[in-house]
């Protein structure tokens, strides 16, 4: 089946979000994610791409994050770009751009001019500093903004500079998965009221928002401001990472005691059990349970742990994850293409979800757009050559 063609659809075949269009401007990082998991969820996402593709990316037919979509390429600072994308605007539910502040208004596609055309539509805006603040205008990436947040300091190990957690932590927690619950709360609100709205996904609250219990904790006196001083930083020897015999990793959270106590049996160190009460200990029982992992391989311990509840599981990498038997077994990953990666989530009893096509190629949906949408014939006409604009290259 080339790009160009869909399959036919069957109500309850591609997920909840089935019939529910959305127009993605094409940007890069958690737009383009937040975009995947509408798709995955069902969604008809048209991804409006640009000529000469993303300033920063992978070879399109590689980017799974434009998997489920279907591609148009419309060149906004053409004479007829910013019409074409209303002329799309007007008959979605969505719309995702992830423009700096201002731009999209400049380019006469911003949220007064969809909602002139379709008052019903949600505008979803991410950003990595939100639409106001001192900020807002300015570049940046995903380990500014969990630095600002304060995320970024409670990773990695005291006395040593905080590890980045890849772009995971900000551009997809903290942003995309905002984005997706804000979109689908307005999308809700324009059902049951006739109104769509802006949402203003900024990274900066969405990552500081994960960190709610963490305040909490600290306001009680609980949590130590400070990195690996505390029970979920890896300032507790029961909870955290361990170096195999083989230059692998462990990774222990036998934070109950109950999880804890078949921990230490199955280590082989039932005779520190009690100084898992009396923190003057814990370096103590850190040392132990280092030297005791260093004697074994990571899959040697792997045995020993498996079908137990001490909370202990080997670290793999991004290779072996989709071979573990348990991931294994739920089809957790899955191969499209010849591409292997993560199935979609969560499931749905009634409407289940599937990675129906690969990584839209950009303008080769064009014809089954303008057809499933209803758009002129002359709307597929092929925009002409134009230089990229660099405001709209940062996403962020």
């Amino acid at each position: 089946m080339s790009q160009a063609e869909t399959p036919p659809r069957t109500p309850g075949s591609e997920g909840p979000l089935a019939g529910v269009r959305v127009v993605e401007l094409a940007g890069i990082g958690p737009g383009p994610f937040a975009a995947m998991l509408l798709a995955d969820l069902g969604a008809d996402v048209v991804r409006v791409d640009r000529p000469g593709g993303p300033g920063l990316g992978i070879d399109p037919a590689h980017d799974v994050t434009n998997r489920n979509k279907r591609s148009v390429v419309v060149d906004l600072k053409a004479a007829d770009g910013p019409a074409r994308v209303l002329d799309l605007a007007e008959r979605a539910d969505v719309l995702i751009e992830g423009y700096r502040p201002g731009v999209a208004e400049r380019l006469g596609v911003g949220p007064g001019d969809c909602h002139a055309r379709n008052p019903r539509l949600v505008y979803g805006r991410m950003t990595g500093w939100g639409q106001q603040g001192p900020l807002a205008p300015r570049a940046g990436h995903d380990i500014g903004y969990i630095a600002l947040t304060g995320a970024l300091g409670m990773t990695g190990d005291p006395g040593r500079p905080p590890a980045a957690p890849a772009n995971l932590l900000g551009d997809y927690a903290g942003g995309s998965l905002y984005l997706v619950v804000g979109i689908l709360a307005a999308l809700h609100h324009a059902r049951e009221s006739g109104t769509g709205q802006v949402v203003d996904a900024a990274i900066v609250d969405g990552t500081a928002h994960l960190s709610t219990m963490i305040h909490g904790m600290l306001a009680a006196g609980s949590w130590q401001d400070r990195r690996g001083a505390n029970l979920l930083d890896g300032g507790c020897p029961f909870y955290g990472t361990y170096e195999t015999s083989d230059g692998r990793y462990m990774a222990v959270g036998a934070l109950e005691p109950r999880f804890y106590a078949e921990f230490t049996r199955l280590l082989g160190i039932p005779d520190l059990a009690p100084a898992r009460d009396d923190m003057a200990r814990w370096p103590e029982l850190r040392a132990a349970v280092a030297a005791r992992f260093r004697t074994r391989t990571r899959d040697e311990w792997t045995a020993v742990f498996a079908d137990s509840d001490a909370c202990t599981a080997p670290v793999l990498s991004l290779r072996e994850a989709p071979h573990h038997p348990h991931l294994a077994a739920r089809s957790t990953f899955t191969d499209h293409d010849g591409i292997t990666q993560p199935a979609p989530a969560p499931r749905f009893s009634a409407t289940p979800t599937a990675v129906r096509t690969g990584p839209a190629l950009p303008g080769a949906d064009t014809a089954a757009v303008v057809r499933d949408w209803g758009l002129t014939p002359g709307w597929a006409a092929p925009p002409p050559a134009s230089l990229p604009d660099p405001a709209l290259h940062n996403p962020q």
